[in-house]
């Protein structure tokens, strides 16, 4: 059996296009929004550790301005910590997802990282499922004009 190999949809190209149109908080919020939106995958398999919800948690306390990037790049370690721990692969790419977040207070282009990474969990917990995987695209795409439209 040949083995399944993650595919991403073409909606990421229209989620590039319009994430250049916006600042680096509202990235990094978006980015955070969705690592949120898939984290159920890591808390299912590891409910005791809480370093990637911390991670996300910390992404948006930099967007409101209440930390540095320092303290946003720890909590991005501790998260890609957390991914090296856990041993299934949709708990890993959340906690990646989380990683990536809130390293997008050090760079904007982690925002687009966390987001594949966030795509990734899902395809892995449903088992490569093209149309779970597009649904996920998609709402990360709304989401983000959702803030765009919001912000003005």
């Amino acid at each position: 059996m040949a083995k399944l190999k993650f595919v991403d949809t073409e909606m990421k190209e229209a989620i590039e296009e319009q994430l250049g149109r916006v600042n680096h908080q509202t990235a990094a919020l978006w980015a955070t929004d969705c690592a949120e939106h898939i984290l159920h995958y890591f808390e299912q398999k590891c409910p005791q550790d809480n370093r990637p919800r911390k991670a996300i948690e910390t992404g948006r306390a930099w967007v409101r301005g209440e930390i540095g990037v320092g303290e946003a790049r720890k909590a991005a370690f501790e998260a890609h910590a957390a991914a090296r721990e856990a041993t299934d692969h949709e708990a890993i790419a959340a906690a990646r997802a989380a990683g990536q977040a809130v390293s997008t207070a050090h760079m904007f282009g982690h925002a687009i990282h966390a987001t594949t990474y966030a795509v990734k969990a899902v395809t892995y917990a449903t088992n490569f499922d093209a149309v779970a995987v597009a649904n996920e695209r998609t709402w990360q795409y709304q989401h983000l004009l959702g803030l765009m439209k919001s912000i003005g």
